[in-house]
């Protein structure tokens, strides 16, 4: 569990110094689905890719049990849930391939050890947020 978590973020620190890794990431995820890139349509893709930037660590910081990881893992759920963006809960899968794939092009030390590692953190954070796709919509958000 240790040894993934520092290879993911050893990954993650490489990535994010590819001016590049964010703007592949979404060519890859709206690619993969037309009704996925449907729902970027009016997005201020600047913006979108500082809160991916975070929710990427987010995810980092829930697999490593931090507090402040399962606080931000359980808003991004509920704000992807069925009764707020409605974030169908396969599309997922479409986002850990697509991350991936980038992550493999933008990371030179990249390996099968390092694509397992990957899928291995985010699968308890994308757990998570799936588990919350058919809460209700909290009061006043």
């Amino acid at each position: 569990m240790t040894a993934d978590k520092d290879l993911v973020q050893s990954s993650y620190g490489a990535c994010c110094l590819s001016p590049k890794f964010f703007d592949d990431f979404y060519d890859a995820f709206l690619a993969s689905s037309s009704v996925i890139a449907g729902k970027f349509v009016n997005t201020d893709m600047a913006k979108q890719k500082r809160l991916l930037r975070d929710g990427i660590s987010f995810m980092i910081m829930y697999f490593n049990g931090t507090a402040v990881g399962r606080m931000k893992v359980d808003k991004l759920g509920e704000s992807h849930s069925q009764g707020r963006m409605d974030i169908k809960p396969q599309w997922y899968d479409l986002w850990v391939n697509a991350l991936v794939k980038t992550i493999a092009k933008h990371d030179p030390k990249f390996s099968p050890v390092t694509d397992r590692a990957w899928r291995t953190v985010l699968a308890k954070g994308i757990e998570a947020m799936r588990s919350q796709y058919y809460a209700p919509a909290a009061a006043g958000v």
